[in-house]
């Protein structure tokens, strides 16, 4: 029996776009150890007067395999999905759920408060809240027409 090679074009075309940005920038936070990601969470990210919040779906990764982390107004979400111990006797056919390390990291869109930041999960999604600095809440200006 042969193996099979997975390809993986999303994740290679991602870490492409990753090594450039890296290299526009100047700037890595991506540290040696995380070099062989394997798979890339899905993130989502919205922003409210007070918060922004990211919302990342890790199904199969427990809490404790996971670690939250902010360098300079960027949201580190590092961790790794433990591969189950699988049965000598199956013969699989099809194999599509991901397992090993993964990495993303979040430019953040305005200074945040470190000392207020909440992590939960819940079904298989991590949630961190990033509340706003003070001065980073959007003030509104009222426009007087003038008749």
């Amino acid at each position: 029996m042969t193996d099979l090679a997975v390809w993986r074009p999303i994740q290679e075309l991602k870490k492409e776009m990753d090594r450039i940005w890296q290299e526009f920038f100047g700037k890595s936070y991506l540290p040696e150890k995380w070099e062989s990601i394997e798979w890339i969470p899905a993130v989502d990210v919205s922003e409210t007067n007070d918060a922004v919040i990211v919302k990342v779906d890790v199904p199969g990764v427990k809490p404790e395999d996971m670690e939250i982390s902010l360098i300079d107004n960027v949201l580190v979400i590092k961790g790794e999905k433990k591969k189950e111990e699988e049965e000598k006797k199956e013969n699989y056919y099809r194999m599509e759920r991901y397992y090993g390390s993964f990495m993303r990291s979040i430019q953040l869109p305005c200074e945040v408060d470190e000392d207020k930041i909440e992590a939960s999960y819940k079904d298989g999604v991590l949630k961190v809240v990033l509340p706003k600095k003070p001065e980073e809440k959007k003030k509104v200006i009222k426009i007087n027409v003038e008749k």
